[in-house]
């Protein structure tokens, strides 16, 4: 999508489930780890990520945002999804989302390099709202920071970050599918 100047990179259902990437081990945690390395989407030990949660997918992230913030994660965010994470004991620095509105705003989060991460699920709303939502998915592109726009993926991403050092194996596709008795696993 950085190749791809000034298009939005949210998908509907038609291209999430194109598959750009497949990974393959013995276990399912090792091939999710290569699934999202080889799509240039895997977290790194640490860092920060921005939050701007549609408020129909807020409950969905809650275990997201947890597994981040136990894994050291900062966690930036947009003033209703700051809210949501103050009211789980946790704490968040609040950025406005109102490209208009001031700074810091999550424009400025982003291109500051203060963040190694963004999900943004999106949600309809006036128009200020959906460019805004545009810019802060385009801005995350632009820079090379995983920007996740379902929970979903970002909780497959995150899962692949606390499995941490996990030990996966790098070997011919046809070791996996003959050498183990048909126990490999994929992720795609």
């Amino acid at each position: 999508m950085a190749k791809l100047i000034g298009v939005d990179t949210y998908l509907g259902p038609e291209m999430k489930s194109t598959g750009e990437v497949m990974g393959i081990d013995r276990t399912f945690p090792a091939a999710l780890a290569k699934a999202v390395l080889s799509a240039e989407l895997a977290l790194p030990a640490h860092g920060a990520v921005l939050l701007s949660l549609s408020d129909k997918t807020k409950p969905d992230a809650i275990p997201v945002i947890r597994h981040l913030y136990d894994a050291g994660y900062s966690l930036y965010a947009t003033e209703g999804t700051a809210a949501m994470i103050r009211a789980l004991g946790l704490p968040v620095e609040q950025v406005t989302k109102r490209l208009d509105e001031g700074h810091p705003n999550v424009l400025d989060v982003i291109q500051g390099g203060l963040v190694n991460c963004v999900i943004n699920t999106p949600e309809g709303g006036s128009p200020t709202t959906l460019r805004d939502g545009f810019q802060i998915r385009r801005a995350a592109t632009e820079r090379r920071i995983p920007c996740f726009t379902s929970i979903d993926t970002a909780r497959a991403a995150t899962d692949a970050l606390l499995a941490g050092a996990q030990t996966y194996t790098v070997q011919p596709l046809r070791e996996y599918l003959a050498g183990n008795g048909g126990t490999s696993q994929a992720a795609g």
